[in-house]
């Protein structure tokens, strides 16, 4: 067995806790196992003043890591599965996707505590295209601000920017030990998740043999499943950018359960669906749903926002 492997991670105080975290359980898994942590900078870290929507979204928080991947001077990365694209450079892999935690989506609103009572009007913080939509279907009085930043810098921002709520993904928050910040957890009706929102996907080389066996006990196969779904879904819904598609998977027993919707930006038009089957046809599910849900309106959606020709 190798003695000694690099995990790369960005620099945020989340990302930190995910890259220690996995380095946690290797160095529990294996005892003689000397686990470095390296810090890479990556382009979403860089540009912090201007939507995600606008710079290209998800790529930009892995492209960084990838590259030293291929080159072999790390030998893993610890994502938030929300924050990868679907498609994966060449000799390159998802090892594990960890158990999930909690999918939802988080409004902190000291003073107003829940959607429903925030007032005509409310300013609400959120760089998320999908979040964005399923509010503003929700409470089409809304005033929705852009919010980028690390998690902490986010929290800052509510206070500073004269906000009357943020949204932020309730995994992050709870596991940096910030949960008492959330003041409600919007329910699946309101606000979808993000494909693979709450699970962490380690990345890694696909033709290292031995990494990839190391890897193995980190892998949830419930996770595995519904997150594969999720992902094939909005592989063909997504052209490549970033989209006001939410979608989400849950498996009971060997049936798998996934519900999506496509919304316009403005939320005024929102396409809802949910198909149900076998787990071990995952794939199949995810791309059936999205191709239904293409077929009722969501092709013009993406087609108006530039995803997709007609």
């Amino acid at each position: 067995m190798r003695e000694k492997i690099v995990i790369g991670t960005r620099g945020s105080k989340l990302a930190l806790w995910q890259a220690n975290h996995i380095a946690d359980c290797l160095r529990k898994e294996y005892k003689n196992l000397e686990v470095i942590i390296k810090y890479i900078t990556t382009t979403g870290d860089k540009i912090l003043d201007v939507p995600l929507a606008k710079i290209g979204g998800k790529g930009l928080f892995t492209k960084e890591l990838e590259t030293e991947m291929l080159e072999g001077s790390i030998d893993l990365a610890v994502h938030s599965l929300k924050d990868m694209p679907t498609e994966l450079p060449v000799g390159l892999t998802l090892a594990a996707i960890t158990k999930r935690v909690d999918p939802g989506d988080a409004i902190i609103s000291p003073k107003y505590k829940t959607l429903k009572n925030l007032p005509q009007g409310a300013k609400v913080g959120t760089s998320s295209l999908r979040r964005k939509a399923q509010l503003l279907s929700a409470r089409p009085d809304l005033s929705i601000r852009d919010l980028r930043g690390n998690v902490d810098t986010r929290l800052k921002k509510l206070e500073a920017d004269s906000l009357d709520a943020i949204v932020l993904a309730a995994a992050g928050l709870k596991r940096l030990g910030w949960e008492e910040h959330i003041t409600e957890i919007l329910p699946k009706e309101v606000c979808l998740p993000a494909v693979g929102q709450g699970a962490l996907a380690i990345e890694a080389r696909e033709n290292d043999p031995e990494v990839l066996a190391l890897l193995a006990f980190l892998n949830d196969p419930a996770t595995r499943y519904a997150v594969t779904a999720e992902r094939a879904f909005l592989k063909t819904v997504e052209g490549g950018c970033q989209v006001p598609v939410g979608v989400f998977g849950t498996l009971e027993g060997e049936t798998l359960t996934v519900e999506a919707i496509i919304a316009t930006i403005d939320g005024q038009t929102v396409i809802k669906d949910c198909v149900v089957g076998r787990c071990n046809e995952a794939t199949s599910l995810g791309e059936e749903l999205a191709n239904r849900m293409l077929a009722a309106g969501g092709r013009k959606i993406m087609v108006d926002l530039g995803c997709m020709t007609e």
